[in-house]
């Protein structure tokens, strides 16, 4: 049996904006002497999946079990 998560608009596109690092970083490449590289790209990436959150309206609260199948 399959159980499906149901996102409100989670077939929606959104851009971010990484440099080449970033994307290496966040691919599993290992920059060991500076893991800011990593930390910046995860840093947009969550910025990017709050701002998404709060433009569709549905920051009042953690999705309710219904919408979760």
């Amino acid at each position: 049996m399959m159980n499906l998560t149901k996102i409100p608009h989670g077939d929606e596109k959104v851009t971010v904006e990484l440099t080449v690092k970033e994307l290496m970083a966040l691919s599993g490449i290992k920059f060991h002497a500076n893991h800011e590289v990593e930390i910046s790209a995860r840093k947009k990436l969550n910025h990017a999946l709050e701002h998404t959150w709060e433009r569709d309206g549905s920051n009042d609260g953690p999705i309710s079990y219904e919408m979760l199948g």
